[in-house]
């Protein structure tokens, strides 16, 4: 770190699906807040016929799940706000750039599926595209099993 860097951030976005994945990310996000930790989930909608339908079935589950985890984090004594949204398929990753900017955030912690880079850059991970999108740092933690291997080589 180069002076009048520390490794904590003010701001610190965690971007969320309620995936085990973005659960991992969570950890990341908590150590590097030195302030305030916003939560961000987006509620993914169908596009043509499915519109108006969450993309993820299982989407009332996953948001329940992440505000179990906000109230548990403010339990614990974190400075932690919830922000959720909704968008059309395949805008999540700009809704997210949008919230970090507005907020002024400093870094944000993200998930990936664990999938290789072709099959990433094949189904458009949110993740991949928040690379390219967002305003600040984007800090994506690769799944357990990428991170279980990486310790095994």
């Amino acid at each position: 770190m180069t002076a009048g860097h520390s490794a904590a951030f003010d701001l610190v976005i965690w971007a969320t699906d309620g995936s085990e994945n973005a659960d991992l990310a969570l950890e990341y996000a908590v150590k590097l807040a030195r302030s305030r930790l916003l939560a961000v989930h987006v509620k993914e909608m169908g596009v043509g016929r499915s519109a108006g339908y969450p993309v993820h079935v299982d989407e009332e589950e996953r948001e329940q799940k992440v505000r179990r985890q906000v109230d548990e984090l403010k339990d614990a004594g974190v400075d932690v706000e919830l922000e959720l949204a909704a968008v059309a398929s395949g805008g999540a990753a700009h809704v997210i750039a949008d919230i970090a900017r507005d907020a002024g955030a400093d870094v944000v912690v993200v998930g990936t599926r664990g999938q290789g880079l072709v099959a990433g850059l094949l189904l458009g991970s949110v993740t991949h595209r928040l690379l390219h999108v967002a305003p600040c740092p984007v800090l994506a933690v690769p799944s357990r099993s990428a991170l279980d291997d990486a310790e095994g080589a």
